[in-house]
């Protein structure tokens, strides 16, 4: 079985016995994969083992894409590693990070991943420690009760693909003909997130990359995180949010 759940933030509430009662029947075979910002990995401090440990002793897998809200500092730290078919980042033996642009194999099944998205709660500005005006600029923005994130501390340029990331999605892509059975990102195609935020978000490079596979890959369904709702696009696309959803 594979289930697919949307952001988690670092709270695994969700997958405790009496809200996922599936998980009792599951084993080390089965799995469930977060749709971004999975926040596990996140302070650099014993919280984060606490957190990733628990997952661990879970009957199944975990995996997850990135989001916008992941501590890239330490997560790219981490040695990659091939699993499935796909590059990975292994934070526990079973527990994974599903890498961007990839192609893996679960049960016969594949699987293209895309993480990253762009923050939406940064209208304000990002700040740096570096900055001599730092703590000014944090008061009044606090006193205002801005939307604004600290550079390297909750928020990461990364959240974004590089270049090599894109091109290695399209080279793996190709390499599957453009046929897949299933879709993994954070956020949505560019005609999707219109619909998700009845045309109120801004598109970007990464969306309108994503809206281009939406129309040249054939796939199954498509499974996406980010917009903090559960909702049904259409037959084919599904926003999660804390719904966890049977795949296979």
């Amino acid at each position: 079985m594979l289930f697919c759940t949307g952001d988690t933030h670092g709270d695994f509430d969700r997958f405790k016995l009496r809200f996922f009662p599936e998980r009792e029947t599951m084993d080390r075979s089965d799995y469930v994969l977060i749709c971004g910002d999975f926040g596990g990995l996140w302070s650099g401090t014993k919280l984060d083992d606490m957190a990733l440990d628990w997952l661990e002793a879970l009957p199944f897998t975990t995996l997850h894409v990135d989001g916008n809200h992941e501590n890239y500092d330490l997560l790219y730290k981490l040695p990659v590693e091939h699993w499935n078919g796909g590059k990975v980042h292994r934070l526990r033996p079973h527990v994974l990070h599903l890498m961007r642009g990839q192609v893996f194999n679960i049960d016969g099944h594949t699987f293209f991943t895309m993480g990253g998205a762009i923050s939406h709660d940064v209208q304000d500005g990002i700040l740096d420690r570096d900055d001599p005006e730092f703590d000014l600029k944090y008061y009044y923005l606090c006193r205002e009760h801005a939307r604004f994130r600290i550079n390297h501390e909750s928020w990461w340029k990364e959240e974004l693909p590089s270049d090599e990331e894109y091109a290695e999605a399209k080279e793996n892509l190709a390499r599957a003909t453009h046929q897949v059975d299933f879709i993994i990102t954070h956020c949505a195609p560019s005609s999707v997130e219109d619909i998700i935020g009845k045309s109120t978000y801004v598109h970007d490079r990464l969306t309108d990359f994503l809206e281009e596979v939406y129309h040249t890959v054939t796939f199954r369904h498509w499974y996406c995180g980010h917009y903090h709702e559960n909702k049904e696009i259409n037959s084919k696309f599904t926003v999660l949010y804390k719904n966890v959803v049977q795949v296979i």
